[in-house]
């Protein structure tokens, strides 16, 4: 579940190795914790809640909706709640739809989340089938949940703001650019991603 702290560090230090700006700016700010989350569609499902709304409002309907639908929060629980129920937790017709679309595809088994591609371009595929997983949603699974290495959410603003302070680039890369930037990085971008979050607003760079 996640990277963890070594394997955060040793992919910093790979890249670091090749890369003077990366060196630089860990010797300013030093080595990133960990960011590790549930694997399983819980997760995802947060994720849905969280959409558009501020971190205590979606703390808010979770607490609601493990109320209404236990702890465990079982997929077919969901899915035997009507509209008023759901809403009355917080849920908007349009995250109802996605929570929906979610546990149909658990119940169903058409989504497996103990059995995703291994393939990370597959497995981005195979989950933004769901409504409401886009492929932003989609990476921060696969790295925060399942620890892939190599993970680059190029279109993350904060990811992007980062990778541009610690180069020194005159403006924000663009999505294709912080995509083209950290091609040399792989098979450690999914470090280096946690690491621009660390880097991108500390007062040290």
């Amino acid at each position: 579940m996640g990277i963890s702290a070594e394997a955060i560090r040793e992919g910093i230090d790979a890249v670091a190795a090749a890369e003077p700006a990366i060196a630089r700016a860990r010797d300013a700010v030093g080595y990133p914790e960990p960011r590790i989350r549930p694997t399983g569609y819980r997760t995802l499902l947060r994720t849905i809640v969280g959409q558009q709304v501020s971190v205590a409002a979606a703390a808010s309907v979770w607490r609601k909706m493990e109320t209404e639908l236990g702890e465990e929060m079982a997929a077919c629980e969901l899915l035997a709640r009507d509209f008023d129920t759901l809403r009355a937790c917080g849920l908007s017709r349009q995250k109802q739809g996605y929570a929906r679309s979610l546990c149909e595809l658990v119940e169903s088994g058409a989504l497996d989340l103990d059995n995703l591609p291994q393939d990370d371009e597959e497995a981005i595929a195979e989950l933004v089938r769901i409504k409401g997983i886009g492929r932003w949603s989609a990476e921060i699974y696969l790295l925060f949940a399942e620890g892939r290495p190599d993970i680059w959410p190029a279109g993350d603003l904060a990811v992007q703001a980062g990778i541009g302070k610690i180069l020194a680039l005159p403006e924000r890369p663009s999505e294709k650019d912080a995509r083209a930037l950290a091609e040399p990085w792989r098979p450690h971008r999914g470090a280096i991603a946690i690491f621009t979050w660390h880097a991108y607003d500390n007062p040290a760079l």
